[in-house]
């Protein structure tokens, strides 16, 4: 066996093994990155390269980011049904 660009590969049968596993984010990282992008001082190239990812990584987490804003700008399913329940507690009051 030998190592080569940091794969492992089996000579006599030509199998390639992982040496590392994948490496998963956190929402907050992903999100810290997205935003640290969007603000415009560094390219994606220098913020992936600062932070050791890939720069198709912090692209997608950008698509996915950009494709999910409008979510945070509208109130969550939980407040509207707790604002309707307060709705139909004052009008049974009222009534």
């Amino acid at each position: 066996m030998f190592f080569e660009f940091g794969i492992k590969l089996n000579k006599k049968i030509g199998v390639k093994k992982m040496s590392k596993k994948r490496t998963k984010y956190t929402s907050t990282f992903k999100t810290k990155l997205v935003l640290e992008l969007l603000q415009n001082e560094s390219t994606l190239v220098q913020i992936a390269s600062k932070h050791n990812i890939l720069p198709q990584n912090l692209q997608n987490w950008k698509k996915t980011f950009l494709a999910n804003a409008e979510i945070a700008m509208e109130p969550s399913k939980a407040v509207k049904e707790y604002k309707k329940s307060l709705l139909n507690h004052k009008s049974k009051m009222n009534a």
